[in-house]
């Protein structure tokens, strides 16, 4: 009579395959994570900035959209307030989903940008209510990646009050990615 089932040697055998297998992934695996961190940091700072523009035009009124600490690792939070009254409308936390996420501004130190109630930034100067220059361009990066790993991202907000995400490293100026 026969015995059905798996040796303790198949067995080892199976799990030796799985650990070398989990073992050659895990590289590609945190490189992964990394990026998706730098891309929720994008769209979060996208939805952000998308939120403060409907906002002034809902008000009928100044908005801002300042980030709270740009250029620290996780300084990827921010707060949309009413300018005139100083009402918080809504606010992200720093790191939320993207903790060794970097920011960087343009020009740079810049961290506020204001928007007026038909949706647009201030032209003529292009400064906010409190005299500092206005965000207008908001890049993305990771701590923990190799420049040639990461997927960095690049946010702009044109003078017209349009926002927009896209990829630095995208050269080709029909691809609908590219800066």
């Amino acid at each position: 009579m026969r015995e059905r089932g798996v040796t303790l040697i198949e067995i080892a055998i199976g799990l030796v395959i799985i650990a070398i297998t989990l073992m050659l992934g895990m590289p590609t695996m945190a490189d992964w994570l990394h990026n998706l961190q730098i891309r929720n940091a994008a769209e979060g700072i996208q939805n952000g900035l998308q939120t403060a523009r409907g906002e002034a035009v809902r008000r009928n009124a100044n908005v801002e959209f300042a980030l709270s600490s740009p250029g620290t690792a996780g300084g990827t939070g921010w707060t949309v307030r009413e300018v005139r009254v100083g009402t918080v409308l809504q606010s992200k936390p720093d790191g939320e989903g993207s903790a060794k996420a970097i920011v960087t501004t343009l020009p740079a130190g810049a961290s506020a940008i204001t928007f007026n109630s038909l949706g647009r930034t201030p032209t003529s100067p292009a400064t906010n209510d409190d005299g500092t220059p206005f965000l207008a361009q908001i890049d993305i990066d990771s701590s923990m990646l190799a420049a040639a790993e990461s997927r960095n991202l690049r946010v702009l907000v044109s003078s017209g009050g349009q926002i927009r995400m896209c990829d630095p490293n995208v050269t080709d100026t029909e691809d609908p990615r590219s800066c």
